[in-house]
């Protein structure tokens, strides 16, 4: 099977390749024999009912300063495709959401991976209020009070913005923390979107796991472990891979949310679980996959894009 493969996403110039998992995925397509081409969101546009982009043929390799070669630009027809995958990276904004709808036009005839309608009604941080028991104490609002109310009961928080990413704008507030007011000022006057608050977890300081599940299975594990005096785990902001394996709470909460991803077409999924509480389902642009494979010495691309071939042929049998 050699399928035509367009890969969304950001500039492919400075990724780092031991880390990136579009990488590792382009990779794998590319050893399975598929073609593959490159373009970002600005290229992309819906011209009378057809869904084109402005893209590039791309090879890639396993060399750090040299792992891509991309061919010249050609306007290329996405409902020629096989296969997209939508692999660039949030802020889930109105771009974002924009690039679901226009994708849309083209799913499933084209396979684009995420779902892009699930995609746009799964932004991370409120697609896991649908599993209420697996969270800790959560809130989401735009109401000052309401959040003052949440730290008087719960005392130790985490605030962060509702459509944020890779720990970026995540504030540890203690009960002592005189800053909570100036926090709830600086977000507010930045956006008008509710903010996220939850119930600081301790277990954190012991990680914060990566769960990959690839449609709808648990695939593999990662314990990120946050730097010295970081609250937070995200290998952005200096948070450390570590081995980890899968707890039987980890398998309890993959199993309770497996269905749904796999009914909403989420082939590649990333969890994120403190202790026994599940925090985040990262859908957009998971990471994570080079890492697991490294410690576990499993294949994780190779499985993902198993998956996308399986559901690709699901797909071409229907439609005969």
């Amino acid at each position: 099977m050699s399928l035509a493969v367009a890969i969304q996403m950001d500039p492919i110039e400075p990724i780092d390749i031991d880390a990136d998992s579009t990488f590792a995925l382009a990779l794998e397509a590319q050893k399975r024999g598929h073609g593959l081409y490159h373009y970002l969101v600005k290229d992309l546009s819906l011209k009378t009912g057809r869904v084109t982009a402005w893209a590039r043929p791309l090879q890639v390799r396993r060399e750090v300063g040299d792992h891509g070669t991309l061919g010249p630009f050609e306007e290329i027809d996405l409902a020629a495709m096989d296969v997209v995958l939508m692999r660039q990276d949030p802020p889930f904004d109105m771009a974002y959401i924009t690039a679901t709808h226009l994708l849309e036009h083209i799913h499933p005839a084209t396979l684009v991976v995420n779902d892009p309608a699930s995609v746009r009604n799964a932004p991370e941080k409120l697609f896991v209020t649908h599993f209420p028991e697996l969270m800790p104490p959560t809130l989401i609002t735009a109401n000052a009070d309401e959040v003052r109310d949440f730290r008087d009961r719960h005392r130790d928080i985490i605030v962060k913005p509702l459509y944020g990413n890779g720990g970026a704008g995540v504030f540890h507030v203690t009960p002592e923390d005189e800053n909570l007011n100036a926090l709830i000022e600086m977000f507010t006057e930045r956006s008008r979107e509710p903010i996220i608050v939850q119930s600081y977890l301790p277990a954190v300081r012991e990680g914060d796991k990566r769960v990959i599940l690839i449609d709808g299975e648990a695939a593999g594990v990662i314990n990120r472990i946050p730097a010295k005096g970081e609250a937070r785990s995200n290998m952005h902001v200096g948070g450390t891979p570590v081995k980890a394996e899968l707890s039987p709470r980890d398998l309890e909460i993959c199993h309770a949310i497996g269905p749904v991803l796999r009914q909403q077409g989420m082939i590649f999924v990333g969890i994120d679980v403190i202790g026994d509480y599940l925090t985040e389902i990262n859908v957009t642009s998971p990471t994570g996959i080079q890492e697991c494979s490294r410690f576990d010495g499993t294949d994780l691309a190779a499985s993902i894009w198993d998956a996308i071939e399986r559901r690709h042929q699901e797909t071409e049998h229907h439609r005969a």
